[in-house]
């Protein structure tokens, strides 16, 4: 996206968040400072998706009981404008959207970020009408427990979930920060429906936002030097740079022809180039610990240090507590379905062994157990 002039930033602010975006007042009650925490932060992966179907009220309340520093919303837009908590906007697999008949004709296919996709999207529902659906757990066979939850829960707005957030930070007497990333925003820009300044106003309009901590994540690029650019650096928010695999490249690269990979992204000197204007880098777990042939942890890669002399942080994604996803070296007997706390919490040690500052977990009680043990 390209800089916009002094008169057309005022304007647009005046708009979305008032002087909130333009004069720093998100800082002026800040109780997030720049410093590193002794600790590690625990990010609650969709809340507590490994309990509770991803993205509910019920996973968001579990991963804050469970003691969750943060937890994650990620955002996509309805027709109506309304930035809603979902993985990605094809509903299919987690909601009920299949098993309403009124619905049946919107069932489509697209090319999303390349990939081509067929389902229900949610830039095809109002708000209205995705209130009528209810949430469903995606990895049922592997997940139980938060597949007894099927049906219990609404889709959430970016503005429920953060007042929800204000009121339990309030009951527990402590402040649970907010990691919210922005899906597709390239897609989404190119149907007339970007995502960013109607984010930035939502952040501006709540006064949790405006002191409690944020880190905002993308996969792209564009949009988070966008964010920078208006939002300048409020103590308490930080931009935070996913990346995926080696080979991978960023939609927004793509879709201007670019070849930048993630391998790129994460070398020493593209690292230092992430630092002007993001604040954190986060790799894929397998991304810092690769994993040999046999499936086991592999030699650290120099990403962490090379990040940390950067002047990043580093936060990985994401541990979950099945024998599924866990590395060979942390596997029970159990059998891939079965669940693992104990090896789950053993791979999160391993990690925090590398110097990383932070890690997303579908299970914020195990990365609790793991960080202060």
């Amino acid at each position: 996206m390209n800089a916009l002039s002094r008169r057309d930033t005022i304007k647009a602010a005046a708009g979305i968040a008032g002087a909130a975006l333009i004069t720093g007042s998100f800082s002026a009650r800040a109780t997030f400072a720049a410093p590193v925490r002794a600790k590690p932060l625990v990010f609650g992966h969709r809340g507590c998706s490994a309990l509770r179907p991803e993205h509910t009220l019920g996973s968001y309340a579990k991963a804050i009981q469970d003691g969750a520093d943060y937890i994650e919303p990620d955002l996509v837009i309805t027709k109506d404008g309304v930035l809603v908590a979902r993985h990605e906007n094809n509903i299919a697999e987690t909601t009920d959207v299949a098993r309403h008949p009124v619905f049946s004709g919107r069932r489509t296919t697209k090319t999303i970020d390349g990939q081509q996709q067929t389902g229900w999207f949610v830039e095809d529902f109002t708000l209205d009408e995705l209130k009528t659906l209810r949430a469903i757990e995606r990895l049922g066979s592997l997940r139980p427990e938060s597949k007894s939850y099927d049906g219990q829960f609404q889709v959430l707005t970016f503005e429920e979930i953060i007042d929800f957030t204000a009121a339990e930070s309030a009951a527990r007497g402590r402040t649970v920060g907010l990691v919210p990333e922005l899906k597709h925003s390239t897609f989404f820009a190119g149907i007339g429906m970007p995502l960013e300044d109607r984010f930035l106003g939502i952040l501006g309009a709540h006064e949790y936002t405006r002191r409690a901590p944020v880190e905002i994540q993308s996969f792209e690029i564009a949009n988070l030097r966008y964010l920078r650019r208006k939002l300048g650096r409020p103590a308490n928010v930080r931009l935070m740079q996913l990346v995926g695999d080696d080979k991978q490249v960023a939609a927004d690269v793509v879709a201007v022809g670019g070849k930048l990979t993630f391998g790129d992204m994460t070398t020493p000197a593209g690292l230092k180039e992430i630092a002007t204007y993001a604040d954190v880098v986060a790799p894929q777990i397998r991304g810092v610990i690769p994993l040999t042939p046999e499936g086991r942890l592999g030699t650290p890669r120099s990403i962490v240090t090379d990040a940390h002399k950067a002047g990043l942080l580093v936060r990985v994604w994401t541990f979950r507590p099945e024998n599924y996803f866990l590395a060979a070296d942390f596997k029970n007997e159990g059998g891939d379905g079965v669940r693992n706390p104990m090896g789950s919490i053993a791979e999160i040690k391993r990690y925090l062994a590398t110097g990383i500052d932070g890690f997303f977990t579908d299970d914020p009680a195990l990365g609790r157990a793991a960080v202060d043990s």
